[in-house]
């Protein structure tokens, strides 16, 4: 089969490509620099320039060749045939970046070649790429082993190379090695997975004859996201070193490569990239089992001839849908910028307005009970919340049951020191009042902690009622926002110390003109007869007693005590457990009375002087001057609205000249 073949040693140059026959040398124009570089070159700059947009951030994929494969698999040496020149090599991940290999043919023998990252264009020299590209990485990924997604464009512009733009990307490895981060396949994965899912993306996969294929990590992944194979090309390095079964593997196709295999042989040592050529020729005409293989899927030449028809048809294909893209992208950025509020002329007349409408929405939820303006909004029915609140707060404040484990023991200490020369059946007022403040100190927090709940619930109640008000006016709404907290804060610290007084004064005198104190005492005290009778003179000294109001009580610790000390504690006691009903009561109203008055003294008086005194005082920040700036959210959006717009534009120009003639290369 081999013998039969019609052989042509085509060797390939950076600066120059010919065929040699058995007759002689003679220049040509070779399919590796020519035939379809007069058509490809405006299609790639197009990309090229889409790319340099960085369109893709707009969500627009681009055509892409995108070089992956198993670490060690060949890719810097299928690379370094493509463009001639030296790639930094060694041992682990010698790519550690999204490295864009830009490869352009140019007619000046002189080669340039520079690189771009980091807003950077460093130039640099064929002798020293492989540093050059070296000291980027470190620059971009740190110095260590670790890798980076941050780009780094080589651009090659040489006599006799394709016209390519390729993407290689890290080899995929599974065990970290040499100082690698404990996830590096996890982060590996994660890059060449964002370039090979698009399906514009064209998945170059470069993969070792000596091992198995079905194995390879670089092969799962790419059926992954491309399961016919019909936008996967493979390239199998080192054939010289497994030539046996390689025919087999290439043709039996058991992992489906849609677009097909080449073979290629990788430069040794120190050849030269003619010499590699020379080799890799003889090599698949003279190896007994490579020259099997058929000549249009063997060699360097022959992949760099694929992958430019494969991109320029791509490209073609895509160009169609990226217009249409960048159309629609354009369309909704320019509406989306018209939407956003004018640049505004005149505050005094928005403020005024703003500020209005947001009172008069506060007047009617807050104190009119009408919540037609936000019906399915349960947390804005404010009078309704308001009064939930306060009945919560209400029962939990005389929620505490009352002690009875030593029944009578604190009335009993407490007369005990605030004994003093009188007549026995007189309660001395100053026990009463020490048992009233120790009450009052029971539950002094209670009080603010609802207080503060209160204002916080107003605050959010604020908060959305001036949102709701302001958001045609975003560049003074952040300041009416910080006004509001401002003004809220103020309100707090008020109610908090007027609370605090109301709690206070409780503690000052026992007093209360309510007729149910009388009532209520009467009531207990009757059984002060009979209680004292079960504790000092029953013949059955019995252990508990029923005390209206209380339950059953313990009464067996209390017989060491004197008839008449029994007789005030029990008194102190019934008198205090009647007023406290009283207190608590007291304090609920003063605090229903004072949030009603607090509130409407906010919304008529309040809001609108503090909110407009607080914008316009110099010292906070500008002044008038600083409400006629746009807030930083609203002008970050038109900023980034405008720039989307710029380079959409942009983009559209770019592609608008080169749609219509790359209308048929598809199908060349």
């Amino acid at each position: 089969m081999g013998g039969s073949r019609k052989h042509v040693v085509t060797r390939y140059s950076p600066s120059l490509a010919i065929v040699e026959t058995n007759q002689q040398v003679v220049p040509m124009e070779a399919p590796i620099v020519s035939s379809y570089n007069d058509r490809i070159r405006p299609l790639l700059d197009t990309v090229d320039r889409l790319r340099n947009l960085n369109v893709m951030k707009e969500g627009i994929q681009l055509p892409t060749i995108v070089v992956v494969g198993d670490q060690s698999s060949g890719k810097s040496s299928v690379l370094e045939s493509l463009a001639g020149i030296s790639l930094p090599r060694g041992q682990g991940i010698c790519t550690r970046v999204t490295l864009v290999m830009r490869l352009q043919r140019s007619p000046n023998p002189e080669p340039e070649l520079w690189l771009e990252y980091s807003d950077k264009v460093v130039p640099t020299h064929e002798e020293h790429i492989a540093e050059a590209i070296c000291a980027a990485t470190d620059e971009i990924a740190g110095s260590g082993k670790g890798v980076s997604d941050a780009p780094l464009t080589l651009h090659v512009k040489k006599a006799g190379v394709p016209d390519l733009t390729m993407v290689d990307l890290p080899g995929i490895t599974r065990v970290p090695v040499n100082g690698q981060p404990e996830n590096i396949y996890e982060q590996i994965s994660g890059m060449i997975m964002k370039y090979i899912e698009p399906q514009e993306s064209i998945i170059l996969n470069v993969l070792s004859a000596t091992v198995d294929f079905t194995t390879c990590e670089s092969i799962r992944m790419s059926r992954q996201v491309d399961k016919t194979g019909e936008r996967t090309l493979a390239v199998v390095t080192k054939a010289d070193m497994a030539p046996e079964g390689l025919l087999q593997k290439v043709t039996a196709d058991d992992v489906s490569i849609g677009l097909g295999y080449v073979c290629v042989r990788n430069r040794i040592g120190e050849e030269t990239y003619e010499e590699a050529r020379m080799q890799e020729e003889l090599l698949f005409r003279t190896h007994p089992m490579l020259c099997l293989i058929d000549d249009d899927i063997v060699g360097i030449p022959v992949l760099a001839q694929k992958l430019m028809r494969i991109q320029a048809t791509m490209i073609a294909r895509c160009l169609p849908e990226i217009v249409r893209k960048i159309n629609q992208k354009m369309e909704s950025a320019v509406l989306d910028l018209n939407k956003l509020p004018m640049v505004m002329a005149s505050t005094g007349e928005a403020l005024m307005d703003t500020i209005g409408s947001a009172k008069e929405s506060l007047l009617r939820i807050l104190i009119q009970g009408d919540f037609s303006e936000f019906p399915d909004d349960a947390k804005m029915h404010c009078t309704a919340r308001l009064a939930d609140m306060l009945s919560q707060f209400s029962d939990n404040l005389q929620a505490k049951p009352e002690d009875v484990t030593e029944f009578l023991m604190n009335e009993i200490k407490v007369l005990d020191e605030c004994k003093c020369v009188g007549l026995p059946n007189f309660i001395p007022r100053s026990a009463f009042l020490a048992i009233l403040s120790q009450h009052v100190d029971d539950i002094h927090v209670k009080p603010v902690e609802f207080i503060k709940k209160i204002w916080d619930y107003v605050e959010v109640v604020l908060s959305q009622v001036i949102t709701k008000y302001s958001e045609n006016f975003p560049q003074i709404q952040s300041s009416i926002k910080r006004a509001g907290r401002n003004l809220m804060c103020k309100i707090k610290e008020t109610s908090v110390n007027r609370v605090i007084e109301i709690v206070e004064m409780e503690k000052l005198t026992d007093y209360t003109c309510n007729p149910e104190y009388m009532t209520s005492w009467t009531e207990k005290t009757g059984a002060q007869g009979s209680f004292i009778h079960a504790v000092l003179n029953d013949v059955k000294r019995p252990e508990i007693f029923s005390v209206p109001g209380f339950g059953n009580v313990k009464i067996s610790h209390l017989r060491k005590y004197h008839v008449h000390l029994l007789q005030q504690a029990f008194d102190m006691k019934m008198r205090m457990t009647s007023y406290w009903t009283i207190v608590l009561r007291r304090i609920v109203d003063n605090l229903a009375l004072y949030l009603q008055l607090s509130v409407k003294y906010l919304v008529n008086t309040q809001f609108q002087k503090e909110i407009v005194a607080e914008m316009v005082d110099p010292r906070g920040g500008g002044g008038v001057e600083r409400m006629l700036e746009e807030s930083p959210a609203v002008a970050s959006k038109r900023e980034k609205l405008k720039t989307s717009i710029k380079l959409l534009k942009e983009s559209k120009d770019a592609v608008a000249s080169i749609v219509d003639q790359s209308s048929g290369y598809g199908d060349r």
